[in-house]
């Protein structure tokens, strides 16, 4: 499965925003973000961003900033956007929410990990349980009403128990509904625009595949 590798503070400071893609570690003094503020990854460390962009170039940055921010490669990204396109309502709007449901999303949401990096991987690892049933599809999609749980066995995983003590600081989403002590969370209901934080104008990723 084609998965990105590079260093995930380089795509950070690519987009020149923090994309938290290493949950914690993100908001420390030393994130390169912070200690390389305006300068752009590669070897000439001093190279500040200058220019305008154009009208495509801020549509290419958004929608780079969305799929590095997911953990989603072009193919797949355009197939959420298609899906969008053909659902009720503003794509822009279904298009992150069809992305919020994403299975290793909704597990970094709910707190069983610190960072959507690690919520993939374990779902990869079948420690992820949707209405009682393994599954270790981390694009699944998940419903209003649907029950997703640690297994029993994996509770006291280290990269479980960083992620709760995260989520204390970070708490839950509005959208979903947490039971801390098993650890266990449902679906409430899908989320909406305004539960998503992220700082994206999806009407440019809009307009860039629509041409």
């Amino acid at each position: 499965m084609a998965r990105v590798t590079g260093a995930k503070c380089r795509q950070c400071r690519r987009e020149g925003v923090k994309l938290y893609l290493r949950g914690e570690r993100c908001h420390r003094e030393k994130c390169a973000v912070n200690r390389r503020e305006g300068t752009l990854p590669g070897a000439k460390q001093t190279t500040k961003r200058f220019g305008k962009l154009s009208q495509f170039g801020q549509q290419q940055r958004e929608k780079q900033k969305v799929k590095r921010m997911y953990g989603v490669l072009e193919q797949q990204f355009r197939g959420y956007y298609h899906r969008a396109a053909h659902m009720k309502g503003v794509t822009g709007e279904n298009l992150l929410s069809l992305l919020e449901r994403r299975l290793d999303n909704v597990v970094y949401r709910f707190g069983f990990a610190v960072g959507r990096t690690s919520a993939r991987q374990l779902v990869l690892h079948g420690h992820v349980r949707v209405n009682g049933r393994r599954v270790n599809v981390p694009s699944y999609t998940i419903k209003a009403g649907d029950t997703v749980a640690v297994k029993d066995a994996s509770k006291d995983m280290k990269l479980v128990k960083e992620g709760q003590a995260q989520r204390k600081q970070r708490g839950v989403v509005s959208w979903l509904a947490l039971d801390a002590d098993k650890p266990q969370g449902s679906v409430v209901r899908l989320p909406a625009r305004a539960d998503i934080d992220a700082e994206v104008r999806e009407n440019l990723i809009v307009e860039l595949y629509s041409k």
